[in-house]
């Protein structure tokens, strides 16, 4: 009876802290997430902090350098983009009820429901005492939201140097037979993750130049918005796409049906290239997901974790299936290939082991 009770006494101790431990996790998660996405930056600037390092450039300054990088594309991006929008903006939209009003009844058709949305909406705005309370809603949104990024930048730079050691403690907490294994499957995800995601950038930048150009080609309304946002979108698989569509063929149709059909047309042009040239070229088989996969793994973050995760959906989805390619299927991680993408991934690995 002795032993009955001790062993139904560590089960229950055993059930209660996984239990514990899940519900840890799950209030836990936009924390993980954050981690997971460092980890994910610093796997897309590993091979470049140490092709820097291997030309006597300390890493802490290689990773300021790819920062500041990253700020300086981005900020360009803003002072070419963004004073075009607003005045692409000004120029079409009416900036008062009355201008609402008179151009809705002007217009007839698609065009003519969006004016009366929009006043409708205009009508319905609040008064300035009703926009205290959202403004600070907004600013303590926005404090959280630039809190997350340093958290986030941070991470990742630590991750960097941190990370051959967490391999090592925790392969060193293993049998020796599985030491490498575990050591090349962890390098593998690395690698795969680092692609991707440097893979991602330059089909985003890509993707937005193109379709910028093309939209101001064929005379679409507000251009340089709808094309920065179809790359933008890019990030988000499958649905990312299908909403650059929907929004190109919708702001053309405010025009005409043959500017919405050329828009439309335009997007599905970049997708097939996109598809069937620069990813196979550029990406490869890089995350080693079927497109079933991939919808699956969006639904199912997006369904879980919210919309946020859905950004994260591919690369977990990728390490899942790493690890069962791996552990069920028994493969050798050492043996992969992974495509290069900016850095020759493998070169850099070996050299800065």
């Amino acid at each position: 009876m002795r032993d009955t009770a001790r062993s139904a006494f560590v089960v229950a101790v055993v059930i209660v802290g996984v239990v514990a431990g899940a519900l840890a996790l799950w209030k836990l998660k936009v924390l993980i997430a954050l981690l997971f996405l460092a980890f994910i930056i610093a796997a897309a600037m590993r091979p470049g902090v140490e092709a820097l390092y291997r030309r006597r450039v300390p890493r802490g300054v290689g990773i300021i350098l790819h920062y500041l990088g990253l700020a300086a594309i981005f900020g360009l991006l803003l002072w070419a983009a963004v004073p075009r929008a607003i005045d692409q903006v000004r120029a079409a939209l009416p900036t008062s009820k009355a201008q609402v009003r008179q151009r809705a009844a002007e217009t007839t058709g698609v065009k003519h429901e969006i004016l009366k949305a929009l006043e409708n909406r205009l009508e319905e705005l609040p008064s300035a005492s009703e926009l205290v309370d959202p403004a600070l809603e907004a600013t303590r949104l926005t404090f959280e939201i630039l809190v997350g990024i340093f958290f986030t930048l941070a991470s990742a730079a630590y991750w960097i140097f941190e990370r051959d050691r967490a391999v090592a403690l925790v392969t060193s907490l293993l049998p020796r037979n599985r030491r490498k294994v575990v050591q090349d499957t962890w390098q593998l995800i690395d690698l795969k993750l680092g692609a991707y995601v440097r893979g991602q950038g330059i089909l985003i930048l890509a993707v937005a130049t193109v379709l910028s150009v093309t939209f101001a080609a064929i005379g679409l309304p507000f251009w340089i918005l709808v094309g920065t946002f179809a790359g933008l979108v890019e990030i988000i698989p499958v649905i990312g796409p299908l909403a650059a569509g929907a929004l190109a063929v919708g702001v053309g149709l405010t025009e005409s049906w043959q500017l919405g059909l050329y828009a439309g047309l335009a997007v599905l042009a970049v997708r097939l290239i996109e598809d069937y040239v620069v990813i196979p070229r550029v990406l490869g088989d890089a995350v080693g997901l079927s497109p079933l996969l991939v919808i699956l793994s969006v639904a199912g973050v997006g369904i879980l974790f919210g919309g946020f995760a859905v950004l994260l959906a591919i690369p977990l989805a990728a390490v899942v299936a790493t690890l069962v390619q791996v552990i069920v299927l028994d493969l050798n991680p050492a043996d992969e290939d992974v495509p290069t993408v900016l850095f020759p991934a493998k070169d850099v690995e070996s050299s800065s082991r």
